[in-house]
């Protein structure tokens, strides 16, 4: 949903977050104080204890779990020489295929989570939590306090080592950093419908100042953050841990990242669980007019909600024009905060993004909408920057620097201004909250420097039966492309949540039941199979 690029889709970790009542310090020391491991691809890792990783996230760590940290060293590049990067022939090449030492590698962080109770082991369970930008060693750390606080049940984590990793770009490996806190308030707080001439212009204006930012830091790197480069990343790290074949859940993105493995290395998956499917076959426009009919349904039955519970809900009976008519005048008049900051359309746009990630964060939102009418905008703020990972002291982590370098390795095409203008204005009639600021974020790649290197979009020959999972309320990856991406692999099974919010394992107990089953035993849910919301 960023003006950068699509949004960042993990929201397994801020789910999480919210049941085990803990926030994260941000700024906070994480991972390895020290290369572990690091030098030549293919070299074992060293693992170290490192108990604070998940001390410095949540501010303990959960009980009967040890913690070890490593870093692995990998190719920037594994097919150097093809257009793009690596060329998306679905052919696995040596470890190693570029020239060792730190000039040709990028250091992939891990943490491996293994419980004291752990019994009849299987192997690992590799975990991407999505975005792309997301850390899926902050993930690991937060799905290992269990059921109680939103976690893994004991059913997985007795039987495998939980194994978070931060893709290459990502927090810990190799991060990318090429945004200031500047441009990134500016691109947050930026009107999300903007008017032709002068506030459309100025966003244009804002996408080439990044581009040109981060082109000029990493010349002839952008190409190499790519999801295809990432997932033979991921083959590296089920070597690294010393599993045969992967055992594998991703959330989001994630399930992209997923599916790409699965064309590549198909008969080196042992399981896979791709919860809350991204169409792999759909284009930047498809992807960003399904998101905004997805978040406008999600955005309808958050009304319904409040007019069903207005005890919950301050702004009942009419959500929607509440919102309105902050939103409208905050063009006018923002309410500052403290410190100056205003709450501008923008900041109240991606608080709204946010609070619909969980079905939970409703009421979130509708106090927050009504402290805003009472001109206190901070529940506006605590939301819009949870989604945007800005600290109080109004720094920021490189998710949506990743999310960005990501998004434009992937995409084919990317839309002209003219293209932007006039899906803004369709898009405006069909979805009056959400489409104009999808379609305007199209511009994001559009004066992105670097090279594509599009992921492969075919099935997965050789692969076992992979479990695929929709929620019918999903605002960020709508239900309807949960078949599609099963269909596209050919051999995924459909497992279906009917519930709200941004992916369901392990949500309820059938949900958890199923997926368990299918992670240990291999069980394959059967076909068609739904589980009630609640």
């Amino acid at each position: 949903m960023s003006r950068l690029s699509r949004p960042p889709l993990a929201a397994v970790a801020a789910a999480v977050l919210v049941l085990a009542g803990c926030t994260t310090p941000f700024g906070a020391k994480t991972g390895p104080r020290e290369p572990a491991g690091a030098g030549k691809p293919g070299a074992a890792p060293n693992w170290r204890d490192c108990p604070e990783t998940a001390k410095d996230l949540v501010g303990r760590t959960p009980p009967n779990m040890r913690f070890e940290c490593a870093t692995i060293a990998v190719p920037r590049d594994w097919q150097p020489g093809a257009t793009g990067g690596a060329s998306g022939s679905g052919t696995a090449p040596a470890t190693g295929a570029t020239a060792p030492g730190p000039a040709g590698t990028f250091e992939i962080s891990l943490v491996r989570i293994r419980s004291t109770k752990q019994h009849d082991r299987i192997g690992s369970l590799l975990i991407n939590p999505g975005g792309p930008g997301g850390s899926g060693v902050d993930t690991a750390v937060y799905l290992s306090f269990g059921t109680a606080f939103g976690g893994l049940p004991d059913a997985v984590t007795q039987r495998f080592d939980i194994v978070g990793f931060d893709p290459r770009g990502v927090k810990r490996s190799s991060p990318v950093k090429c945004l200031s806190d500047a441009e990134l308030d500016a691109n947050f707080g930026y009107e999300p419908d903007p008017e032709p001439g002068a506030e459309f212009d100025g966003l244009v204006a804002l996408d080439k100042k990044i581009g040109a930012a981060c082109g000029a830091k990493y010349p002839d790197q952008l190409g190499l953050f790519s999801t295809e480069q990432a997932a033979r990343d991921i083959d590296a790290i089920r070597s690294a841990v010393g599993d045969q074949k992967l055992t594998y859940l991703g959330y989001s993105y994630g399930t992209l990242l997923g599916a790409t493995y699965a064309q590549l290395f198909p008969r080196n998956v042992r399981a896979m669980v791709l919860d809350g499917a991204v169409d792999p076959k759909q284009d930047a426009v498809a992807g960003s007019e399904s998101q905004a009919k997805g978040f406008e349904k999600a955005f309808d039955n958050f009304g319904r909600w409040c007019a069903r519970t207005p005890a919950k809900c301050p702004i009942a009976p009419d959500a929607r024009a509440a919102v309105t008519d902050v939103l409208n005048k905050a063009r006018v008049s923002p309410v500052r905060g403290s410190g100056g900051r205003e709450a501008t359309a923008g900041w109240i746009f991606y608080a709204i993004v946010s609070s619909l990630y969980t079905e939970s964060g409703w009421e979130q939102l509708a106090g927050a909408v009504e402290q805003l009418e009472g001109g206190n905008p901070t529940g506006v703020f605590k939301l819009a920057d949870q989604y945007a990972e800005r600290d109080p002291n109004g720094h920021y982590s490189n998710q949506f620097d990743a999310n960005l370098a990501v998004n434009c390795a992937d995409q084919r095409e990317r839309p002209s201004p003219e293209q932007a203008r006039e899906l803004q204005t369709k898009w405006r009639a069909k979805y009056p909250l959400f489409g104009p600021p999808l379609a305007v974020g199209l511009l994001s790649c559009t004066y992105w420097p670097g090279k594509p290197d599009p992921y492969p979009t075919g099935k997965a020959v050789g692969a076992p039966p992979i479990l695929v999972v929709g929620t019918t309320g999903d605002p960020a990856t709508p239900y309807e492309q949960t078949q599609r991406l099963a269909d596209m692999l050919g051999v995924g099974t459909v497992l279906t949540w009917e519930g709200e919010g941004h992916t369901a394992y392990p949500q309820t107990v059938c949900i958890a039941d199923a997926v368990d089953a299918y992670l240990v035993d291999l069980t394959v849910p059967p076909a068609g199979k739904r589980c009630p919301g609640r």
